[in-house]
């Protein structure tokens, strides 16, 4: 278990770092289950001058914990994790991700639903 511990450490300590807010938007990740999908609603946002992430309908900062009421734009579903990244990044245009780094995250999250779904764990964003 040494080799684990050592990737979760490299990996909690990543997670650490300032990332810019993606322009383009963000995404809520989850699993549905009984259709055995990997789901990924897309909602768009402003980045204000703070480097905050702004509702461009309210202009109220979005919080980043807690739960928010907003509609998302799309709701892009695929049954593997390489299957979401075509359709997103490939397949649709504009491209909803603008940022390479917000594109790397998104194919590590989307691995990690589809473990997910196979082992029938829980399946919490990071």
């Amino acid at each position: 278990m040494i080799i684990a511990d050592t990737i979760k450490t490299i990996d909690d300590e990543l997670s650490k770092r300032y990332i810019e807010l993606d322009p383009a938007g963000y995404f809520i990740i989850y699993l549905d289950r009984d259709a055995g999908l990997i789901c990924a609603k897309h909602y768009t946002n402003i980045i204000n001058e703070k480097g905050l992430a702004v509702d461009p309908e309210t202009g109220k900062v979005i919080p980043a914990k807690g739960k928010v009421e907003r509609t998302a734009q799309t709701l892009y579903t695929a049954r593997t994790a390489k299957e979401l990244c075509v359709k997103i990044i490939e397949d649709t245009k504009p491209c909803p991700v603008g940022f390479l780094d917000h594109a790397a995250y998104l194919g590590r999250e989307f691995v990690r639903a589809q473990q997910a779904l196979i082992s029938g764990e829980d399946y919490i964003q990071d």
